[in-house]
């Protein structure tokens, strides 16, 4: 290095903050046939290297330089130790950080150009680390239109001249290593925008963890867990997961249950409590609201400024992984909903990251959601696709998590979605379609079901977008299942009739069977459903308390019976009658009163009636697996039909009116005694107990194009599930 980096406008960019790689200064330097070492220490009285000798500031700036012989610069360690002296006479000691090289590879800055780095989060971000036996912390963080990076925290009093990053050619990614910081340290970026000069603090897009909200840090983190489910994972990567049982229930951490005083529990406390109550049900599977970090309570999660950190309200990563842990070791898998539509414009966040639209897309037409006060990412720019991507393996492999559900994937797929005209942009051919997103999806689903066998991507999508759940090498998006909102919204708007109506809206129990099979579905009733003033679900049901409960009881065991996957969101189990509130646990008292007892354990006994049984889970994604017996008995909103496998057949009749029909003749299979295996208004139910002493026998009248049949009893508002006998 000559005198000319020394110039004065040298010194007065790194005074500014404005000098793009203060490398080029600072550090150890050959001037002619001496080395000069510099430093700069605004809030320093004094400087001394490795005690040995003393620095001279450089006209009142806060710059201090020494100059020493090539004898004296060889007996200098590499990493030297700068010693300061505060205006407070405070004594410190660090190594410096600007004797060390630069860090990041030519190969890891060129995947990421290319957005293929699917291992990003190892490489960006805070990372503990030894360089030369030196321990500390590399920093690297991507920010292409800023003219200086810093890194503060407590460690340099927030002063962010005191550690500026050096940037990587035209990677857009500044670096640091700095010597003494470790695991705990607070951190974030102070970002100056190249073209305004603007400076902001950020915090750290990779961060591994976060603080508690309302405070905003980064910090510093380095797993120490010890994983304890080989088997789980083994027998995931084999798990036939279309002809195996799924029940999800879908689980807000900070509102299922609190402490006497209404405090969250930790992650620990939940664990034990949760996967013994999820055990007990007979659930296979919780799904978690999105707990990436998010400063708001009432976002519930969806609005994500911590992507790679589990939330802090409940304890720290480690004991969210003990969470998957203990869940794993309890046969229970756990799903994450996972938000890569949109993220908040909170100032401290991604938004605007370097004083440019960087993560999102910079035409409003295409990169804010106007209904919900954010922005979308730009899914066109390599590094935006890398990070999300990176960020769905991350959750995956690190913390083990067996499947994604994708939030709002409507949203990203239509350039038009919930605007109105002129207030989008069309694609290049003029159509809707937003294809950079699609193409994203396309990416994201093929490479987690490459490096990640068995996990399960699953999509929230609400129109009729074809192949969602059908392989990219077929044409389709590559999720695994797909969330069947048209079932749902169909079957709650049929519930909430009085049943004197209801034969008017028979097709809507139906006209689900004619697309059924179109896709990998998921049966939900979701958190989605019971906000908002929509009321809980048992709110929604006609009639007097006893009705409402008895709809309660047949929509439950409508969604088990029928095919596809199932999810239910957390106090649906037991009838909960107030909507759901993020702000307070479940009103679990309820379920010590009979009617919501009844409710809880119908749902335990369909539980274990569709984990044991074949004929419910075998064929959910293909017509074999079901057969009406009549779907024409609309003027007593009656129903029947018969899910089937290859070992079992069951016999689900459904009676939606208050009327008990007796004497119903309902055409069946095979002759022989069938056993009444279900029957909702049981009066270990909450039920009125009506029904067919426990089996039927059939007689040889053929009924309905079957060689046999039976009359039964249908009790009031309920169903019926037989299994002949063998």
């Amino acid at each position: 290095m000559t005198n000319q980096t020394m110039t004065d406008e040298a010194v007065r960019r790194l005074a500014e903050g404005t000098h793009h790689d203060p490398f080029q200064i600072l550090g150890c330097h050959a001037v002619g046939k001496k080395w000069e070492i510099r430093v700069w220490f605004p809030t320093a009285e004094s400087v001394t290297v490795e005690d040995l000798y003393s620095l001279e500031r450089v006209k009142n700036t806060a710059l201090f330089i020494v100059c020493l012989t090539e004898k004296q610069k060889k007996a200098l360690p590499l990493h030297y130790k700068v010693n300061w002296v505060e205006a407070n006479g405070s004594e410190h000691t660090v190594v410096s950080p600007y004797t060390f090289l630069p860090q990041l590879g030519e190969l890891d800055l060129h995947l990421y150009a290319e957005g293929r780095h699917w291992h990003l989060y190892d490489i960006l971000g805070a990372k503990t680390t030894k360089i030369d036996s030196i321990s500390g912390v590399q920093f690297s963080v991507w920010a292409p239109a800023a003219s200086r990076v810093s890194v503060v925290g407590d460690f340099n009093g927030w002063n962010g001249l005191r550690h500026p990053m050096r940037t990587n050619g035209q990677s857009g990614v500044w670096e640091l290593f700095i010597p003494g910081l470790m695991v705990g340290d607070i951190y974030k970026f102070e970002v100056r925008n190249h073209q305004t000069g603007h400076v902001f603090v950020k915090t750290d897009p990779y961060a591994k963890a976060m603080e508690v909200r309302p405070q905003t840090g980064s910090i510093v983190y380095e797993s120490t867990f010890k994983w304890q489910d080989r088997d789980w994972l083994t027998s995931l990567a084999h798990f036939d997961w279309q002809k195996s049982p799924i029940n999800i229930y879908e689980v807000h951490l900070g509102s299922w249950q609190r402490d006497h005083e209404g405090s969250f529990l930790n992650y620990k406390e939940i664990a034990h409590r949760l996967v013994e109550y999820v055990k007990w049900m007979g659930y296979t599977h919780i799904e978690l609201l999105p707990i990436s970090e998010h400063p708001l309570d009432e976002s519930w999660g969806y609005q994500t400024t911590g992507y790679f950190a589990p939330t802090s309200r409940f304890g720290s990563p480690d004991e969210f992984r003990y969470f998957v842990n203990y869940c794993h070791e309890n046969d229970i898998g756990v799903f994450l909903d996972w938000v890569p539509a949109h993220f908040p414009k909170d100032e401290f966040a991604l938004a605007r990251f370097d004083g440019t639209a960087l993560y999102e897309h910079e035409d409003p037409r295409r990169g804010e959601h106007q209904d919900w006060g954010t922005y979308i990412f730009n899914y066109g720019r390599n590094e935006v696709r890398n990070f999300l991507i990176a960020n769905a393996l991350f959750w995956l492999k690190e913390f083990h998590i067996d499947g994604l559900r994708v939030d709002a994937v409507a949203s990203m797929l239509y350039l038009d979605y919930s605007r109105k005209n002129g207030d989008w942009l069309p694609n290049q051919y003029g159509g809707r379609e937003n294809l950079e997103a699609i193409e994203f999806l396309k990416t994201l689903n093929a490479e987690v079901h490459t490096q990640c066998p068995g996990v399960l991507m699953m999509a929230e999508e609400s129109t009729s977008w074809p192949m969602v759940s059908q392989p990219t090498w077929k044409g389709g998006l590559g999720f695994s299942m797909k969330w069947n909102m048209g079932w749902m919204n169909d079957t709650l708007d049929f519930f909430q009739q009085d049943p004197i109506y209801r034969p008017y809206h028979h097709n809507q129990l139906t006209f689900s069977q004619m697309y059924a099979y179109s896709e990998n579905f998921i049966l939900p009733l979701s958190h989605d459903e019971v906000v908002h003033m929509k009321h809980a679900l048992v709110s929604k049901m006609p009639g007097d308390t006893w009705q409402k409960m008895a709809n309660m009881r047949l929509l439950i065991g409508y969604q088990t019976l029928n095919p596809g996957k199932k999810l239910l969101f957390m106090g649906g189990e037991f009838a909960q009658w107030q909507e759901w509130s993020d702000g307070r646990g479940l009103d679990w008292y309820l379920c010590e009163q009979p009617a919501n007892r009844g409710v809880q354990i119908l749902v335990r006994d369909l539980n274990v009636l569709y984990q044991t049984s074949p004929a419910l889970y075998a064929h959910d994604f293909d017509e074999e697996g079901f057969e009406w017996i009549d779907c024409h008995d609309y003027e007593q909103s009656v129903l029947s039909f018969i899910r089937v496998s290859e070992k079992e057949s069951l016999i689900c009749v459904f009676n939606f009116t208050p009327v008990p029909r007796y004497d119903y003749r309902i055409g069946l299979p095979e002759k022989g005694i069938y056993e009444e295996v279900i029957n909702s208004d049981s009066e270990l139910y909450g039920g009125s107990n009506l029904g067919n002493a426990g089996q039927l026998i059939t007689d040889d009248q053929a009924w309905m194009n079957r060689p046999c049949s039976t009359r039964l009893v249908l009790p009031p508002l309920a169903v019926v599930v037989l299994r002949k006998k063998s």
